[in-house]
């Protein structure tokens, strides 16, 4: 026996996974799936019927949830795909910086200082969507309303997905 330590380096987190296994013949229209190691939600699914020598096929087309681009897949229906875990959650308006970062409270109290408002511009019919998006959120705000912001995430991600006026400040 050698008298050395060894050191090992986990590149794993300790947290739960960012997807979960389903059959691609279960998943369904308004359903999410990850095509390309991207969260999407299923827009479109079709199956094909079994060949003469394999599996029925299910085409997915779907819409990755961050940045909008179509994105299309084909699965065997018996074979497993990845789901995305995709969660929402609300929070209010506290503040909005200069450089476009927002404050937000939580509901335990603490303050969420990492997300920034909606800047994605790579789809020209999605950048009208997220500019009136971000006047509302800044004009709102300036106007002393209570702003509630639901942001959605979904493997490490996060993104300003809606805006809710909960009337003005008291």
């Amino acid at each position: 026996m050698s008298d050395e330590e060894h050191q090992f380096e986990s590149k794993a987190d300790a947290g739960a996974s960012k997807t979960y296994p389903q059959q691609a013949g279960t998943i369904r229209k308004n359903g999410h799936i990850v095509i390309k190691g991207r969260p999407c939600k299923v827009v479109e699914v079709s199956t094909s019927k079994t060949g003469k020598h394999g599996h029925a096929k299910c085409h997915f087309v779907a819409i990755d949830i961050f940045n909008g681009k179509k994105l299309e897949d084909i699965v065997p229906s018996s074979h497993n795909c990845d789901v995305p875990h995709v969660n929402r959650t609300d929070y209010q308006l506290i503040d909005i910086s200069e450089d476009g970062f927002v404050s937000l409270l939580t509901e335990n109290g603490n303050t969420k200082d990492d997300l920034r408002l909606p800047t994605d511009e790579s789809l020209l019919s999605q950048v009208r969507i997220f500019l009136l998006r971000c006047m509302q959120i800044k004009g709102g705000f300036e106007e002393g309303k209570d702003l509630v912001v639901s942001v959605m995430s979904a493997m490490g991600e996060e993104q300003i997905c809606a805006l809710k006026d909960i009337g003005p400040k008291n």
